[in-house]
Parts: C-alpha cells; structure tokens; sequence
C-alpha cells in the first residue's frame, strides 16, 4: 500500500508552475532527511481561472486572486498542505486561516526584451508590434515609445514563444526569472534594466503559502525562508496594497537592499502611457512594511484622483 504523504503542494499545471513546485519539493527534501523518501511529497496540479481562460486579456478577467483561488480553497478544505505561488499572482489581502512566511531567494526580477528585429525597446522601429499580456508592460513600453503597437499575447512561455517565431509580433516580454527557471535562452534576449521597465510588484519570487494554524508545516518551511527576499517583497507588496493594486493597475516596484538599508522604486502609470508617477523612499529594512506604505501613499497624493477616475473608468 503506498504510503501517506507527508506535504500535498498545490500548483497551478504549467511548466513554469511545476518547476517551481519541484524546486520547494527540491529544498523541502535537503532541509528536512524524512521528506528524501520518494513518495514524501506530492505535487498536486489544480487548475485556476487564470489558467482555464485564454482568449481574453487578464485585465478583463476581473483582476485579483486569478492564479490562486482555487488552490487557496484546496488548501483550506485541506486537500492539500501548502501552495507554491508565483508572488506576482498573489492578491495583497490572503484568505482568514491563511499566511506566506516563507518566501525563496529571489530570481532576476527584471524582465527579458526578446526579438530577433531589435536590441531593445528603443531599437524598434516605428510602428513595431510588440505582444504582452501585462498591462504594466503595456503602460511602459508606451510611455517610452508612443509609436509603438502593443497587442494581447496570452499563453505560457512556449506558446508565446512561438507566436513570435510565427511572426505574430516584432518582439515581446517575458519575466527573466521565468526563463531562468526553466533553463530557456531564446535567441535575440536581453534582460532590460529596471531603470527602463521597472518590474512588476515581488517579480522573481516564489512564495509558500499555507495553513496559519498547522504549525507542522510551518516548521518544515522555515528553513526554505529568505530573509532578504522576504524584506524586499514586503515593502513591494505593501505599497501595492495601498494602492490597491490589481491586473488593472499598471504598478511597478523593486526594492533593494544595502546592508540593513532598503531602497523601494515604485510607480504607477496609465494604461496608454500618457501618464506616469514615480516614488523612491528610503529607510530601515526593518521599516520595510512601512516604507512601502510611505510609497504607496505618495503615489496616490501625486497622481490625484483624476488619475484613479482614468483608471477605473478605463
């Protein structure tokens, strides 16, 4: 009879979200001897909205909990023990009996301009097809080049890879964390400097997330925490909370860390481009929560609510 799983890890079921599934069930197993027997740790695939529905913008999808509800609802009728997140996808608010106290070293949080046309956004010429399916990418690739066309591209990375291959657009973006993670180098890549596309809120991150009260498996994560990634996706998230942030709100955010210095980057920008707020705050990492609310707040002083009035009518 085969044996009871010590850990369920949900996942969403796409190559992407199964490497990273792999990967905590990887440092799940070298931190702890009695996860290294074979049937240990399950993966199990749950699909999400954000999966099932291909054929429209995320935008028009309503926004929050795309890529998470469902496996969040597995977790607390407890089918399963733990969620492996990208925390991009995570919506700021959790579920009540729900918490993420453990967040892996951080990937590049940078995004990838790929092409075989162009070295890079500026290189493109006028009137270039560029395919994303993030508003934020959308928003600043038209806010440096307003002669630029952007297009839906929905599809994981091999299908949005061979959209482009297909001709489908001149270029397109994808999060270098991603291709990292799943060992992929496509011809004509280059990773853009943030000072040109600030990423999007905790890019590069992966987050576990699981039952407040199941201090069994808060015991088993702990080791798999890190710290400085843990600050910097705090701050970030906690001016995208202030923001109220969502797939419809084009927001940009990075935090860097100096010794026990932390430096939050945030912006919020239209979806045309035609308007962008910039915010830079500094302090202690250990005031990481509360700079990103010191952002956040300036942002939405900055912008005015003619700016929030554009957005939600947009």
């Amino acid at each position: 009879m085969q044996k009871k799983s010590l850990i369920r890890i949900g996942t969403r079921g796409s190559q992407l979200a199964l490497a990273q599934a792999s990967e905590v069930k990887a440092r799940l197993a070298a931190a702890h001897e009695e996860l290294r027997d074979p049937d240990a740790i399950e993966i199990v695939v749950i699909s999400t909205t954000g999966d099932r529905v291909q054929d429209r913008p995320l935008a028009e999808l309503g926004g929050k909990g795309l890529f998470t509800k469902e496996i969040e609802e597995s977790m607390l009728d407890t089918s399963i023990d733990i969620a492996v997140h990208s925390m991009k996808d995570v919506p700021t608010i959790l579920p009540d009996g729900l918490v993420i106290d453990c967040i892996l070293e951080r990937e590049d949080p940078r995004d990838a301009f790929i092409s075989t046309k162009a070295a890079g956004i500026d290189d493109l010429p006028a009137g270039s097809v560029v395919g994303t399916s993030s508003l934020r990418r959308q928003a600043l690739i038209l806010s440096r080049r307003p002669d630029l066309t952007v297009v839906p591209f929905r599809g994981n990375v091999g299908t949005r890879l061979r959209k482009l291959d297909n001709g489908d657009v001149d270029a397109t973006l994808l999060a270098m964390a991603g291709l990292h993670r799943l060992a992929i180098e496509p011809a004509g890549m280059a990773a853009i400097p943030a000072s040109i596309m600030l990423p999007a809120v905790a890019q590069g991150a992966i987050g576990v997330e699981r039952r407040a009260a199941d201090a069994r498996i808060a015991a088993y994560l702990a080791p798999l925490n890190h710290g400085e990634s843990a600050t910097r996706v705090t701050a970030e998230r906690a001016m995208l909370a202030e923001l109220d942030g969502s797939c419809r709100t084009p927001i940009a955010a990075l935090a860097k860390l100096a010794g026990d210095r932390l430096t939050l980057y945030g912006l919020i920008v239209l979806p045309d481009g035609t308007q962008r707020h910039d915010v830079t705050r500094e302090g202690a990492a250990s005031d990481a929560a509360a700079i990103g609310r010191a952002a956040g707040q300036a942002l939405r002083e900055s912008a005015g609510s003619e700016f929030f009035r554009i957005l939600e009518s947009g």
